[in-house]
């Protein structure tokens, strides 16, 4: 075949091909807005994005559990193990400890009998997640935890977050 032996343009094929070509390129762009969205819209990388997802569903759980007061349920998303009960608790922050700081009846808990949560914010700092709670719509005590995405456990974050004024 030469140049002058070339196949007849196909018009029906090109418009097909074009139209296959935008579907795809839609199609990819739909589920990358539906992922930040689904993650929380984050200000971050996309590969950051599932850790936001990870980070908040994971202290969704953990306070859905505080707020039955189901602080054994609560303890185990805490330390990322639902079977603690049946192991030895050698870790730095015992079931004891945890009591002592979420039960509502608690005189080291700040927060009173929890009944509400909402996650204001969330930021990687280095290899955690930090999140900003306010608890039961107070403004000016709001709750930073920090997720670990290697360990998927939850901790006290040292670091606090700008939240506006």
């Amino acid at each position: 075949m030469t140049l002058l032996d070339a196949p007849v343009y196909d018009a029906a094929r090109a418009r097909r091909r074009q139209t296959m070509l935008w579907t795809a390129l839609g199609v990819l762009l739909a589920m990358l807005i539906g992922s930040w969205l689904a993650s929380g819209m984050p200000v971050d990388w996309p590969w950051n994005w599932w850790t936001h997802f990870r980070g908040r569903m994971t202290v969704n759980q953990f306070l859905s559990a505080v707020e039955s007061n189901d602080l054994q349920k609560a303890y185990g998303i805490w330390i990322h193990n639902p079977n603690w009960q049946q192991q030895a608790n050698t870790g730095s922050y015992p079931f004891s400890r945890f009591q002592q700081d979420w039960s509502s009846n608690s005189p080291d808990n700040e927060y009173g009998i929890i009944r509400s949560h909402k996650i204001l914010a969330a930021r990687r700092s280095g290899n955690v997640l930090i999140l900003g709670v306010r608890i039961n719509g107070l403004k000016s005590n709001t709750l930073f935890l920090a997720y670990d995405p290697h360990d998927h456990t939850l901790s006290f974050s040292p670091v606090e977050l700008y939240l506006g004024p």
